[in-house]
Order: C-alpha cells, then structure tokens, then sequence
C-alpha cells in the first residue's frame, strides 16, 4: 500500500509539473515591434497630409475668384488691306491681296514695281571693271526683288493664318475662364496643350516675320555699302591720277583759252 501510495503521488506531481505555464520575454523583439508600430503611424500620418495637400492642389481656382478678370475683352482683331474698292485701290488691288492671301509666285510685286531691262547681252560687251560694277547694282536689285517677294507672301501668310488662330485662342479663352467645378486635370492639361501648341505656331510666324525684316536691313546695308564703296573708289582714282588729271585740266583750260574768241 505504501508503494502504491507512493506511485499515485508521483504520478500527480508529474502531471501537475506538465500542465504547468512559464512565461518567457524576448527584449529585442518587444523593442522590434513597438519600433514597426510607431513607424507605422508616422507613415498612416504622413499619407494623410499627403492626400489633404493633393486635394487641396486638386481643386481650381475658380473656387476662390472668379476665372473671367483673366480674360481680354476687345482684343483687337485682324484686319485686311481692302482691295475691292476699284476708286481706292485700283492700281495695287493685287498686291492688297497678297498682302493679304500671300503670293508665292510674286506677280503680284512684279505687277506694280518697274520692269528691269534685261542687260545680259550689255554686260557681257563691257570691260571687265565696267562689267564688274553693273552686275554687281542688278544684283542688288534682284536681291531686293526676291526679299520683297519673300516677305509680302509670309506677311500675308501670317494675316490669313491670324484670322484662323483667332478662334482658336477665343475658344481657349472660353474654356480657360470657365469656372465649373467638374473639369478633371486631364482637362486642364489639354487646355495647357492647346495653349502650348498656339503660342509655338505664333513664334514660327514671328521667326518669319523677323526675317524678312533681317532680308530687308542686309539689302539695305548692301545698298550703303555699295555707295560709300563707288564714293571711296572715286576719291582714291582722284589721289592716285591727280597729276594727270591736273594736268590735263590745265591742258584743256589752255587750249580752250587760246582758242576762244568773241562771237
């Protein structure tokens, strides 16, 4: 009966030992896990300011002021060069027109301006300094023909294309001054693009317009040039042959002093 007893008391204590609970704590991963929860909140934190701000960037202007002080009434309009009133304009009515059309062809220049007489074959019977100073004032205006030609078709060009962009930035306008609240931002990035895309064919026009004006101030430069070159070559001929030409005046004042007589 004692080693019985003694079996069942053991046998209870094991068991109460087996069922029995210890509680162990790891440090680093505690400090791990409170690390990872309070970076967590500061990320829930800043992606909630974030998308305050993105709303906040999100909504138009038109919330706060009204759109249409930004646009321009009475913006001036093109105007053409009127050319069908024969009793004002009956000698240039073409060349209004391609003012204001163009005229690639330049007929229109031609048909107002004064022919020049071909002298190809007079040229070439001159001497060689003589040809050299004639070929050099019919390319002189030969080259103001074709700069002239040149900037009256892109100045018509430029008003023609004028009055058809007109409606585009009118249109822009109205769109850009519309104070809805129910554009998105593709919207808005397609009226950025629309702006974008006039304003690069308004420089193409201008680069045009510049050149034509850069044609014109070398034709003009050319034309000075020129003269002060035939002005310095005639005072240089007159250094270098003063003797003989003092000469000869003296020459020909006698002569014509020893000759005359009373009528």
């Amino acid at each position: 009966m004692r080693a019985i007893c003694l079996s069942l008391v053991i046998v209870l204590v094991t068991t109460a030992r087996a069922h029995a609970q210890i509680t162990v704590t790891d440090v680093a991963v505690t400090t791990q896990s409170r690390i990872t929860a309070v970076l967590k909140e500061y990320l829930q934190l800043l992606q909630r300011d974030e998308h305050s701000q993105l709303r906040r960037m999100a909504q138009r202007l038109s919330m706060f002021t009204d759109l249409g002080k930004f646009g321009v009434p009475d913006a001036p309009r093109w105007r053409i060069h009127d050319f069908e009133d024969p009793r004002l304009f009956h000698f240039s009515r073409a060349y209004n027109a391609a003012l204001n059309y163009g005229d690639a062809s330049g007929l229109a220049y031609l048909g107002v301006s004064h022919p020049l007489v071909p002298a190809a074959t007079l040229v070439g019977r001159l001497p060689a300094t003589a040809r050299r100073a004639l070929a050099a004032r019919l390319a002189t205006v030969q080259a103001s023909d074709a700069a002239i030609i040149t900037a009256t078709h892109q100045s018509g060009q430029t008003r023609l294309n004028g009055r058809r962009e007109l409606a585009a930035i009118d249109g822009l306008e109205g769109d850009v001054t519309n104070g809805t609240l129910e554009q998105s931002t593709t919207a808005v990035l397609d009226k950025i693009s629309g702006a974008v895309l006039i304003g690069a064919r308004q420089r193409e026009a201008r680069g045009h317009l510049l050149t034509g004006v850069v044609e014109q101030l070398l034709l003009e430069n050319k034309r000075a040039r020129d003269t002060d070159a035939a002005a310095m070559n005639m005072q240089i001929v007159a250094w270098r042959d003063r003797r003989a030409a003092n000469e000869a005046l003296v020459a020909g004042s006698g002569d014509a002093l020893r000759t005359w007589r009373q009528p």
